[in-house]
């Protein structure tokens, strides 16, 4: 069905406000955007993050009423009437077709290339992870999951045991799985993560070396060679003496879902058990490694 489209130009600290102003005006959904087209990345714990110019978009039904909508809007303080906005008609879209067509084969490291499962695989001799993210988090395109796959690339995981903490789509367990560990463990609190692994996991023909679990099911004593988990800052922190014991000794830990900001306190939070290596950035995320000590 076609939709109606107002914009309305402000700056970060008043976009919410009008954001619960769109809604009860009528719109379906509200987004905000940059009016400079500047990305926005994770924000921190409890932290909405917004530009300085900012675009409040409400989405409404194409048979909404917009001049009853602006009318309303005119009564809100912040606005008034004649106040600056623009609406626009937008055609109807298939998107998760047109989302599909725009993801398309990545590779990382020197090995390793994710690959949508609709798509043609670029090198048959390459090791390929067919990929179909379904409602969980992880395709690739983050530079957080792109860090995790790197340094998995970068591992003799020749006959090694990985624990993927928080699986998501599985990307990065069957990733290792396919780089040549004879087992992994995922681990999410989302069932719909488990279930997005399993499938992934089948399509790439390894799930009988792929043990998925939620927290609650996990076994005691649970203990990787490799242990990869990409969070966030705030869990990452939160969890450390859960994640820490993890990795046997002499193990190797991969963290990331971290901001370069937020580095050093996660840092912080496994000093005292691992030898940490320098920290890998790529845009504002980076990746934390190190060894068990």
């Amino acid at each position: 069905m076609p939709w109606i489209q107002l914009k309305i130009n402000t700056t970060g600290s008043y976009a919410e406000e009008l954001g619960d102003a769109l809604m009860e005006s009528g719109a379906v959904s509200v987004t905000f955007q940059d009016t400079h087209d500047t990305p926005v990345f994770e924000p921190l714990p409890g932290e909405t993050r917004l530009w300085g110019d900012t675009d409040v978009i409400g989405l409404f039904d194409a048979e909404c009423d917009m001049k009853a909508a602006v009318a309303q809007l005119e009564q809100h303080p912040l606005l008034g009437a004649g106040f600056h906005h623009k609406i626009e008609q937008l055609e109807d879209k298939d998107w998760e077709r047109e989302w599909m067509e725009n993801f398309h084969p990545m590779r990382f490291g020197e090995r390793l290339w994710i690959c949508p499962s609709w798509r043609d695989v670029p090198d048959e001799n390459a090791v390929n992870v067919m990929l179909d993210p379904g409602l969980a988090f992880g395709t690739g395109t983050h530079p957080t999951t792109s860090l995790c796959l790197t340094w998995l690339d970068g591992l003799d995981l020749t006959g090694k045991t990985v624990i993927d903490f928080g699986c998501g789509s599985g990307i990065l367990a069957i990733a290792a799985l396919k780089l040549g560990a004879a087992r992994a463990i995922g681990i999410d609190i989302d069932p719909q993560a488990i279930q997005a692994s399993r499938d992934n996991a089948e399509r790439n023909g390894v799930a009988g070396r792929l043990e998925l679990y939620l927290p609650h099911q996990q076994p005691d004593g649970l203990q990787a060679d490799v242990v990869v988990a990409n969070i966030l800052a705030g869990p990452l922190r939160e969890l450390a003496p859960l994640i820490s014991v993890l990795p046997i000794q002499g193990g190797l830990l991969g963290l990331s879902g971290v901001l370069a900001s937020q580095a050093e306190g996660v840092c912080e939070a496994y000093r005292e058990r691992f030898t940490l290596d320098p920290v890998a950035k790529k845009e504002e995320w980076c990746r934390i490694t190190g060894t068990r000590k």
